[in-house]
């Protein structure tokens, strides 16, 4: 029997065996392994790598599609000079997720546009790569289009569970908005189910001593805040925004800073 007519014949094994990459690589690993005069083992490590690097690839795309991501941008993508209160060092610190690992939260907080999104994303981004699971959500979605419905459909505690499965939660623009009270122990509860059990990033443009206002009522905020800062990190950013950094640089737009009393508005003595 040939040697063509033999991988022809191996090809089909593999497909039938649903070993679809390591059959379209078979005939270049053969190749590779006579002119390598490699040894079998290292031939079929070869073949088994490429199935094996296809398939993590295929799960990272099933993982980024169900983490919601409204982007998708690494820390790569980050201007650490245009936003220098950020700390690099503490963001890549945070970037090897040892926090999730002790299901630790991260908070971010500053005004519109300058990066705690992006950041909140790009430390997603990096727990999908090591196959964590990851699910984003803004506020807003989360306690009015879902949880607030839920509730009224007598289906709170089977939505939660979509919210406590995932490795990390992203809750972003947490303070845009008021909450009325029942959204408020909807959140609240989400909160303390998640304690200790998977970590949540949050993004906000309301220092914690508003958050009694956000939530419209002082106690619940001060337990919903025992327990997200009892294992977490708080990154507080000030600057521009960096939607704008392109006008800004070039001079021709006025007013989008940051003003001193916006940035004292998230900016205090929370970190933990």
């Amino acid at each position: 029997m040939s040697e063509a007519l033999v991988v022809a014949q191996v090809e089909e094994q593999l497909l039938d065996l649903g070993l679809k990459r390591a059959a379209a690589v078979l005939p270049a690993c053969v190749e590779w392994a006579a002119g390598q005069e490699a040894t079998y083992v290292a031939f079929l490590q070869r073949l088994l790598e490429a199935e094996q690097e296809e398939r993590h690839s295929r799960a990272m795309q099933a993982r980024l599609r169900l983490a919601n991501f409204p982007f998708h941008k690494t820390l790569a993508d980050f201007d650490f000079s245009f936003q220098p209160s950020v700390d690099e060092r503490q963001i890549r610190e945070l970037a090897t997720l040892t926090f999730v690992q002790e299901c630790g939260n991260v908070i971010f907080l500053g005004p519109p546009g300058v990066g705690k999104t992006h950041l909140a994303v790009a430390l997603g981004m990096e727990a999908i790569r090591q196959r964590m699971s990851v699910y984003f959500v803004t506020m807003q979605k989360l306690v009015s289009d879902f949880l607030r419905r839920a509730y009224q459909e007598g289906r709170l505690d089977r939505r939660l569970r979509v919210y406590t499965q995932p490795k990390i939660l992203i809750c972003d623009e947490v303070g845009y908005l008021p909450l009325d009270a029942l959204d408020a122990a909807n959140f609240f509860r989400l909160v303390s189910e998640r304690y200790e059990r998977g970590s949540l990033l949050i993004t906000s443009n309301t220092s914690f001593t508003n958050w009694g206002t956000l939530f419209g009522d002082q106690v619940l905020a001060a337990a919903l805040l025992d327990r997200l800062l009892h294992h977490a990190t708080t990154v507080n950013i000030r600057g521009n925004s960096y939607r704008m950094k392109d006008k800004l640089r070039a001079g021709v737009t006025h007013g989008f800073s940051a003003t001193r009393d916006e940035a004292n508005t998230c900016v205090g003595n929370e970190s933990r």
